[in-house]
C-alpha cells in the first residue's frame, strides 16, 4: 500500500468518486486538502456565503446525479451549512460535507471556532460522521459516499483540524469497491399483486415523482399510461416528472398546482405512485380539493421503505429503483393486459379540464392592478412560456410568487426543475440556479425569486460574475413577504407587523456588482429582456415591477386560527372586533 498524508487519502477518494469541484469558502482547517486540489483536477468553487454551497451543490446533484461535495471552516462555516443541509436532506439528494472540527488536543476548551457540529447535524442528514483517528481518514469518506447514494441525503464527515496531516499507508479503491449502485426492483411477488389492482381500475390515475425524474423513468411512465390509459399528475414542485406536451399530461398536484390534476386525481378508484414518498404537505387538499381519494387503492413506488405507506395506506407497495421497477410493471401489465387500445373518453376528458384550468388562472391574471405595476401571475404567463419554449433549467424559492409559478411551470423534458421542496425556505432559487449553472454549462438557466428571498441572495450575484454562470434572475418587486401578508390579511385583520420591504433597484444593484439589470413592467418588456439576457451569455437580473396586493390563498391554512386574546391590553385585536 503506498505511504500518503490523510488529506492525500482523501483527495484521492475525491478523484475516484469522480468529484470535479467542491463548493465552499477557502480556511485554515482545511487548507491542506484544499493546497492539493488543482494537482488532482479538482476546482474549487468559492462563495459569498457557506449555504450557497450547499444549495449549488443540491442543484448539481439533482442535474447529474452525481453526490456534491461541500466544505467549510470549522464552527461558524460549518453551520452556515445547517439550511442547506436540512434542505438536501429533505430533498433526498445525496451530498457529502466535510466538516473540519476544533483540533483533537483542545476539544472541550471552547477555543476558537469550536462547535459541536458532528451532533448539530446528525437530525438533519442521512448520517454524521466522524473520523476517529487520521489513519481512518479515507475509509470515512468512502462510507460518505456509500451512505449518500444508498439512502438519497447528505451525509457530514467530521474531522478534527490536525488529522489531515500525518502518514498512513491506503489503498486507493474504486467506487465500486465500496458501494453498489443503487435499483433492483424488490419483491418479485408485489408485482402480480400491483397487477392484479391495476386489471381491476376503472379510473387510473399515475402519480409521478422525484424517483422518476432521478432515474430517467420518463420514457417508460409514458409507456404506462399510455397503455393504462392512465392521466399523469406530478407530484408537489416536480413539474418535470411528466412531459407537459403529452396528451395525458393534467400537472402538479399540491399548492397553487393544477386542479385540473386535482380533479381528476379527486375521481381515482386506482393510484399508480411512482418515485414518490405522497408527502404529508404535497397531498394536503388545496383550492378546498380534497384531491387525495380516501377510497383509491394505492400502488406506491419508492426506493426507501420507510416511505412506502408512511403518509396514505397502501394497496401494494413496491421498495424498488422507480425506473426498474417502472420497467417491470409494464412488462408484467402488457403480458396481463394485452392491447387494451387508446381510450379517446379519457384524453378528452383530461383536455377539457386542463382548458377550464388553464381559463381559471389566464382571468386571475387579468384583476386590475396598480399603476406601474404587473399582475405577478402576467408576469409568470411570461417567464413560464420562456421555460418551456427554450428547455430552460427553473429554479423556484419560496414565497407567494414563487409558488404561484406551480401553476406556470411546464417542462418538456426531466431535470428542468429545481425547487426548495418541503423544506422551503427563502434564499435557494438563485444558489440552486448557479449549481444547475455548473452542471449545464450549455442550458438556459431562470430563477424565480421574490424579493424578501432575493435580499438572503443578491450577494452571490458578484459569485455568478466571477465564475461566468449566466443564470438570469427575475426578481418579483412587490415590496413584501407576501405570502406571509396574506396569513395577516386573512387571520388578523390587515394588521401588518414586519410584512413590508424597502429597495431601491435590484438591478441598479445587479449591474454594481458586474452583472447585467433590468427593471420591467410589462410582459413586452419581461419578454425583451428574458431574450436578450438568455443571449448574452451573462448573468442577469431582470426587476420585475408586480402588484404586492395580488396574493395567493394563504400557504399553511391548516396551521392558522382566528386570534383569541384575553388580557385586556390585546383585547381590541381579538377576533370578536374583526369587521363583519
Amino acid at each position: 500500500m503506498p505511504k500518503m498524508t490523510p488529506s492525500e487519502a482523501m483527495a484521492e477518494v475525491l478523484v475516484q468518486e469522480g468529484v470535479t469541484h467542491v463548493s465552499g469558502i477557502l480556511g485554515s482547517a482545511f487548507m491542506d486538502l484544499l493546497d492539493l486540489f488543482p494537482a488532482a483536477g479538482i476546482d474549487f468553487i468559492s462563495v459569498r456565503h457557506e449555504q450557497t454551497a450547499g444549495h449549488m451543490e443540491d442543484a448539481f446533484t439533482r442535474m447529474t446525479g452525481r453526490a456534491g461535495v461541500c466544505i467549510g471552516q470549522n464552527g461558524p462555516g460549518i453551520t452556515n451549512y445547517a439550511t442547506a443541509v436540512a434542505t438536501a436532506n429533505m430533498a433526498h439528494t445525496p451530498m457529502v460535507l466535510i466538516s473540519p472540527s476544533a483540533g483533537s488536543i483542545s476539544v472541550g476548551w471552547d477555543g476558537f471556532q469550536e462547535c459541536d457540529t458532528w451532533n448539530m447535524f446528525k437530525p438533519i442528514t442521512k448520517a454524521s460522521l466522524r473520523v476517529p483517528h487520521p489513519k481512518r481518514a479515507a475509509d470515512i469518506l468512502r462510507t460518505a459516499f456509500r451512505i449518500a447514494y444508498a439512502e438519497r441525503g447528505p451525509v457530514l464527515v467530521d474531522i478534527p483540524r490536525d488529522f489531515f496531516y500525518g502518514e498512513l499507508d491506503e489503498d486507493i479503491l474504486a467506487p465500486s469497491q465500496y458501494r453498489v449502485a443503487p435499483g433492483g426492483i424488490g419483491n418479485p411477488e408485489q408485482f402480480r399483486e400491483a397487477v392484479e389492482v391495476l386489471k381491476a381500475a376503472k379510473r387510473p390515475v399515475i402519480v409521478s415523482g422525484r424517483g422518476v425524474v432521478d432515474s430517467d423513468a420518463l420514457e417508460t411512465v409514458k409507456a404506462l399510461a399510455e397503455h393504462l390509459n392512465a392521466p399523469v399528475a406530478c407530484t408537489y414542485l416536480h413539474n418535470d416528472a411528466f412531459p407537459c406536451d403529452h396528451p395525458l399530461w393534467t400537472g402538479p398536484i399540491g399548492y397553487m398546482g393544477s386542479k385540473a390534476a386535482m380533479r381528476i386525481l379527486q375521481q381515482a378508484d386506482v393510484i399508480l405512485a411512482i418515485g414518490t414518498r405522497l408527502s404529508y404537505f404535497g397531498t394536503l387538499p388545496q383550492y378546498d380539493i380534497n384531491y387525495f381519494p380516501k377510497t383509491a387503492k394505492i400502488v406506491q413506488i419508492d426506493i426507501n421503505p420507510r416511505h412506502i405507506a408512511k403518509t396514505h395506506p397502501v394497496a401494494v407497495g413496491l421498495c424498488a429503483d422507480a425506473k426498474d421497477a417502472a420497467v417491470e410493471l409494464l412488462a408484467r401489465v402488457r403480458e396481463a393486459m394485452p392491447n387494451p387500445g387508446r381510450d379517446d373518453a379519457v384524453y378528452a376528458m383530461v383536455k377539457a379540464e386542463l382548458e377550464d384550468w388553464y381559463k381559471e388562472i389566464a382571468a386571475i391574471a387579468d384583476e386590475p392592478v396598480m399603476e406601474g405595476r404587473m399582475h405577478p401571475r402576467k408576469a409568470l404567463e411570461v417567464v413560464g412560456r420562456f421555460v418551456t419554449e427554450h428547455n430552460a433549467i427553473a429554479t423556484t424559492d419560496i414565497g407567494n410568487t414563487s409558488s404561484t409559478a406551480n401553476s406556470y411551470l411546464r417542462f418538456r423534458n426531466a431535470k428542468r426543475s429545481v425547487a426548495t421542496l418541503t423544506f422551503g425556505n427563502t434564499g435557494f432559487a438563485y444558489q440552486a440556479g448557479l449549481g444547475a449553472q455548473l452542471a449545464c454549462p450549455e442550458d438556459t438557466v431562470v430563477a424565480i425569486v421574490g424579493d424578501g428571498a432575493w435580499g438572503m441572495s443578491l450577494f452571490e450575484v458578484p459569485t455568478a460574475v466571477q465564475y461566468n454562470l449566466p443564470v438570469i434572475a427575475t426578481v418579483y418587486n412587490n415590496g413584501a413577504w407576501c405570502a406571509e401578508k396574506k396569513n395577516q390579511v386573512d387571520f388578523y385583520n390587515n394588521r401588518f407587523v414586519g410584512a413590508d420591504i424597502w429597495s431601491n433597484s435590484y438591478a441598479a444593484i445587479a449591474e454594481a456588482m458586474g452583472a447585467t439589470g433590468y427593471k420591467v413592467n410589462t410582459q413586452a418588456d419581461l419578454a425583451d429582456a428574458l431574450d436578450a439576457a438568455r443571449k448574452s451569455r451573462k448573468p442577469a437580473v431582470i426587476e420585475i415591477m408586480t402588484d404586492g396586493t395580488r396574493l395567493a390563498p394563504p400557504f399553511r391554512r391548516d396551521a392558522l386560527a382566528l386570534p383569541t386574546r384575553h388580557l385586556p391590553k390585546y383585547e381590541h385585536l381579538d377576533k370578536r372586533h374583526f369587521p363583519k
